[in-house]
């Protein structure tokens, strides 16, 4: 089975992408930075190189210094299907990384968003 397309594609493209998201709701890059770095443990440098490099997301999370342990915590819906019910573990990731995106978006307080960290 070929591997999903999503896996390919850069950080760095999708990254963009998910500040505009949460810039159009009134939230801030600062937010985002510490949401995705609470789910992988990136810190700002890395996630700067992670762009300026522009590794895919397989990469992206292959390096990334730590998955949070409490990451499973993360339930419901995005792109149609329930991220706790994801069998392949990079899609999970990814999938994981959109809900967090889509609740700061949606207004979520951060200590909800961080799963009480």
């Amino acid at each position: 089975m070929a591997p999903h397309r999503i896996f390919g594609i850069s950080f760095a493209s999708v990254y963009p992408l998910y500040v505009a998201k949460v810039e159009r709701k009134d939230r801030s890059r600062v937010e985002l930075d510490e949401v995705i770095s609470w789910l992988t443990g990136y810190d700002d440098a890395g996630l700067e190189r992670a762009i300026d490099d522009g590794i895919d997301l397989e990469t992206f999370f292959a390096n990334a210094p730590g998955i949070n342990p409490h990451a499973s915590e993360i339930t419901g819906v995005i792109c149609g299907m329930r991220v706790e019910q994801i069998e392949d573990p990079l899609m999970q990731k990814i999938r994981y990384m959109d809900k967090l995106v889509d609740e700061l978006a949606r207004g979520k307080k951060m200590t909800s968003i961080l799963r009480g960290s």
